[in-house]
């Protein structure tokens, strides 16, 4: 018998009615249509999850939740919806936020959400504070290191 793959993921408002997936917008540098997708970041790594929720916590997003799910279920969710998937191998180099998030999210703060048949959203919340600077980052990420 194959045990299922566990893998770790950033939910948004978990278990509520606007509960949601964190994804990635790639390959939209020139605000293209029809080009741009989204990336459901799957972690190995329980550890390496919360790392990169806290970085997004620095970049003025709502806290997420690391929860951890059938890799296989991820998978079908972003075949289904469209996205592409990338798994995050344990102990890797520490991955980034991007720098630029979404205006627009596909969920509402009000609980509202626009497609009620997806049980899992993509959530991207513009920063509230502007870029931070490589002095900053690198004193986020020593922090971070510091944890380990």
């Amino acid at each position: 018998m194959i045990t299922p793959m566990r893998v770790f993921v950033l939910i948004f408002n978990a278990h509520t009615e606007n509960e949601g997936i964190h994804s990635i917008r790639v390959g939209d540098a020139e605000g293209s249509p029809g080009i741009a997708r989204n990336k459901i970041l799957m972690f190995e790594s329980e550890d390496d999850a919360l790392r990169f929720a806290l970085l997004l916590e620095a970049q003025d997003f709502p806290t997420p939740t690391v929860e951890m799910l059938d890799a296989e279920e991820i998978k079908e969710f972003c075949t289904s919806a469209g996205y592409e998937w990338e798994i995050v191998p344990a102990n890797s180099d520490l991955v980034l936020p991007p720098e630029m998030n979404l205006e627009n999210t596909d969920w509402q703060a009000d609980g509202t959400r626009d497609d009620d048949d997806d049980s899992y959203r993509s959530n991207q919340v513009p920063p509230a504070a502007p870029e931070m600077s490589d002095s900053e980052l690198e004193n986020i990420r020593r922090k971070l290191e510091g944890l380990l």
